[in-house]
């Protein structure tokens, strides 16, 4: 179900990758960086990560799924296909922040063992905190 899309270094997203980050996050990041992975579900969704293996940490960019495929799996799917990725790449710790108003990604989260760190206070542009979580690979 779930792949990797071999994008390198300074690669162009999909444009439906694109248009989902925008619709989700109000805008795209565009090209991924040297340290950037991508797994995608079709076009159904996208777990983008910042990934060090020299370090042994990742961080958890960005998690969509298009709303019209929300509520079946696949963002458990992607997440866990990411982890499974990462895990053998060496990554030892990942990282993530997600707004303290996303309840049901932290549940996602917290029910696939993220632990919660606490709060970065007025992280995003509107002031909204960010909550802090880390999964042990």
């Amino acid at each position: 179900m779930t792949r990797i899309l071999p994008l390198g270094p300074g690669s162009e997203l999909p444009a439906w990758v694109e248009n989902l980050e925008k619709v989700c996050f109000h805008q795209a990041w565009g090209p991924m960086s040297e340290h950037e992975l991508l797994w995608v579900s079709g076009e159904q969704g996208f777990a983008r990560w910042s990934a060090y293996p020299s370090l042994g940490e990742a961080e958890l960019l960005r998690i969509a799924v298009d709303s019209t495929s929300r509520r079946e799996g696949i963002g458990r799917a992607l997440l866990r296909a990411s982890v499974r990725g990462l895990r053998e790449l060496g990554i030892q710790e990942a990282h993530l922040e997600v707004r303290v108003s996303n309840a049901g990604a932290r549940t996602l989260y917290e029910g696939e063992g993220w632990q919660f760190q606490g709060l970065r206070r007025s992280y995003y542009r509107d002031g909204e905190d960010a909550a802090l979580y880390l999964l042990k690979l």
